[in-house]
Parts: C-alpha cells; structure tokens; sequence
C-alpha cells in the first residue's frame, strides 16, 4: 500500500498542488490511514485545513 500512496501522490496530487505554489509530504501509513503535511500556499488554505 505505501508505494500506491507514494506513486499516487507523485503522479496525481504534487503536480496539482505545485501549480498552486503548494506541495505534499507523506508522514506515515499506518493501518489504512495516510498522513500527509501540506507545505507551501496550501498549508494555510481551507483546502489545506482538511488535511490536518
């Protein structure tokens, strides 16, 4: 599952994100749940407060 994530967040969420100014940091998988940390523009968007 961690190189799903990876793959999926390499190929479909970072590109979206950086044309925002923003990126994406995977923090761990554990148990079905992913945990990212959203840098950059997007860390204080309301996009960005869904993550956390």
């Amino acid at each position: 599952m961690l190189e799903k994530v990876k793959e999926v967040i390499e190929k479909e969420i970072r590109p979206l994100l950086a044309l925002e100014g923003g990126d994406i940091e995977l923090v761990s998988v554990e148990d079905g749940v992913v945990k990212v940390r959203l840098t950059g523009a997007c860390a204080g968007s309301e996009v960005g407060s869904f993550g956390k």
